[in-house]
């Protein structure tokens, strides 16, 4: 399955006739392609060129002009060579090139790739465009090679997993959080979670969505959020929080299908069963110290009265059990002595 969006560096001098030779021809005779201007100016320094497929793939590389003569010919500018980004085939001339995230290369050519792919998907999406933290995080997935289609379905179809929501409230919801930025840093691993598969799956990427439901009941209750802890038992908890007194507290959330999904046929049996599943394998491994979040915001209000009603054990303390509505409304109860502060992230039921 292909990996999320990220540029490759291909070191040397490139000109228009190596290109032409060398990447428009190949994906010419592969796929059919038309090598175009971009659309934006590139970075000083630099040229640069749109590649569209007949299949609706799209590509850009952009390359050293000056080489190490910059732009006003008194040294100093970048090294010979180009940087590679696209949602197609790679021509063989890049196979054994090195891809980085978006961070790891010079800043201007980031921030022209990205200026021409958010246009690109603002071509395709329109309905995206409102929503530019939704639409700059999940970029890398959102224009990736197998899931394009399936990660904004998902958004548009399913209202990122919340129930009786429309997609404009879903978006906004998501939105309003990924402005703080406070995922920004790990937009890679995080946007990754949706996954790039052509195969559209609502109730993993609904999962997907309740670690941004959790960061985003901890970044409002104050604390820094940090993803994917790996631990000595050899896999990776979700988060640590930490307090504005330095502690660190172990968080890994889990979320639930509503009955009308799974085999459990009530809530409070749906509740307990998935957080069995969770507690009976990463968590018993790890041996404690660990808050789990237990997300039922894929439960229609029916279900999340009757789970509110009951209030049931989930097997694991400390715990949290919440549901989130893209109101901005997040309700829950807890099991067990808490070592975080929710009190201003969450309405306790």
């Amino acid at each position: 399955m292909a990996r999320p969006l990220r540029p490759r560096y291909a070191p040397g001098r490139w000109t228009l006739d190596r290109i032409r030779r060398d990447l428009l021809t190949p994906l010419d005779s592969n796929l059919g392609a038309t090598m175009r201007r971009s659309w934006f100016r590139p970075p000083a320094g630099y040229d640069a060129r749109r590649f569209e497929m007949d299949n609706g793939d799209v590509a850009l590389f952009c390359w050293t002009v000056d080489g190490d003569e910059g732009p006003d010919g008194t040294g100093g500018g970048p090294t010979p060579g180009g940087y590679w980004v696209g949602n197609t085939e790679t021509p063989s001339e890049l196979w054994r090139t090195t891809k980085y995230r978006f961070e790891a290369v010079p800043y201007p050519v980031a921030r022209w790739v990205q200026r021409e792919l958010l246009a690109q998907l603002y071509e395709e999406t329109p309905w995206l465009e409102p929503y530019p933290h939704v639409s700059w995080f999940f970029l890398p997935v959102f224009l990736s090679k197998d899931g394009r289609d399936s990660t904004r379905r998902f958004f548009d179809e399913h209202a990122a997993g919340f129930p009786d929501a429309t997609r404009d409230e879903a978006l906004a919801f998501y939105d309003d959080f990924l402005a703080t930025g406070t995922l920004d840093g790990y937009r890679e691993e995080m946007a990754g979670k949706l996954g790039t598969s052509k195969h559209l799956d609502p109730v993993r990427m609904s999962a997907a969505m309740g670690e941004f439901t959790a960061a985003k009941v901890l970044y409002d209750a104050g604390y820094d959020v940090t993803p994917e802890i790996e631990v000595t038992t050899g896999h990776s908890l979700d988060f640590r929080a930490d307090g504005p007194d330095g502690t660190g507290t172990l968080v890994e959330v889990t979320r639930p299908l509503p009955p009308n999904r799974r085999s459990a046929n009530t809530p409070v049996a749906a509740v307990r069963d998935t957080a069995e599943t969770k507690t009976n394998g990463q968590l018993e491994r790890h041996g404690g110290g660990v808050v789990l979040f237990v997300d039922c915001s894929s439960f229609p209000d029916d279900d999340w009265l009757a789970v509110c009603g009951e209030k049931p054990e989930v097997r694991h303390r400390p715990a949290v059990v919440l549901r989130a509505r893209p109101s901005g409304r997040i309700e829950a109860y807890s099991k067990g002595s808490l070592p975080l502060n929710l009190d201003g992230a969450l309405e306790w039921v």
